[in-house]
Parts: C-alpha cells; sequence; structure tokens
C-alpha cells in the first residue's frame, strides 16, 4: 500500500550519511538525488530525506510529511485525486506524468487536513 515515504531533516548531510551507513545493512543505497533530497531505495527510490521545509515548531503544529500510497493504475490516481478533492483537499499537483522521475510514473498529490502531502502513484504505463 505504501509507495514511498519523505521526511525532513534538521542536517540532511548528516542524516544522509546516517541513511548511507544504515540502510546498506539492509540492501539500500542511494538511488535519486534531486539537490538536497535524497532518494533510497533498492531499485527505485522509497524512503526520501531532504531539509526542513519550516522554521520551529509551535506547540500543536506538525512538521510536514510526505506519504505516496501505491495505485493500480492511472485511473486510480485520477479517481483518488477526485476523492481528495470531493473531500476539500487542497490540490499540490493534478493527476500527471512525472518524467522527472521516470517515463511512467504518473501521480496526483493533495494535502490533508493536517497540511501533509498525500500521494497516490501509479509506475505502470498505461493500458
Amino acid at each position: 500500500m505504501l509507495d514511498h515515504l519523505s521526511i525532513q531533516c534538521a542536517d540532511t548531510a548528516t542524516s544522509a550519511a546516517f541513511y548511507d551507513a544504515v540502510l546498506a545493512t539492509l540492501g539500500g543505497r542511494r538511488v535519486m538525488e534531486f539537490g538536497p533530497v535524497i532518494g533510497y531505495g533498492t531499485d527505485m527510490p522509497t524512503f526520501w530525506v531532504g531539509p526542513l521545509a519550516e522554521g520551529p515548531l509551535s506547540p500543536g503544529q506538525n512538521r510536514e510529511i510526505h506519504i505516496a500510497f501505491t495505485a493500480p493504475d492511472r485511473a486510480a490516481v485520477d479517481a483518488f485525486g477526485a476523492a481528495a478533492v470531493a473531500a476539500g483537499a487542497e490540490v499540490l499537483h493534478e493527476p500527471r506524468v512525472w518524467p522527472e522521475y521516470h517515463p511512467n510514473y504518473y501521480g496526483a498529490f493533495v494535502r490533508d487536513p493536517d497540511g501533509n502531502n498525500v500521494e497516490a502513484v501509479c509506475h505502470v504505463p498505461p493500458a
């Protein structure tokens, strides 16, 4: 069900050195980088680390996380986007192909009620 997860780090270089070491023991490695954002996995990124997107938190605030759920096909990504809008979610990115990730990456991104970036993604070509 989960496709990938992203966390924010106070010191990305220190966190990356830590995850380089510990994930190697599990067969993981750096597989993609976008500037300071690093994706780990075995063949495709499933865990991401990146810099803090905001300053210190006030009591009751949470730091945004990114959660991506696997969709079986592009129609399911479209349905996810429509259901999110119907539930009142803010649309971050309409469903589309993201070729910078890979040629068949089709995803939609919305904000959940707590401000988290939630995505549905399909990795297979259209039928």
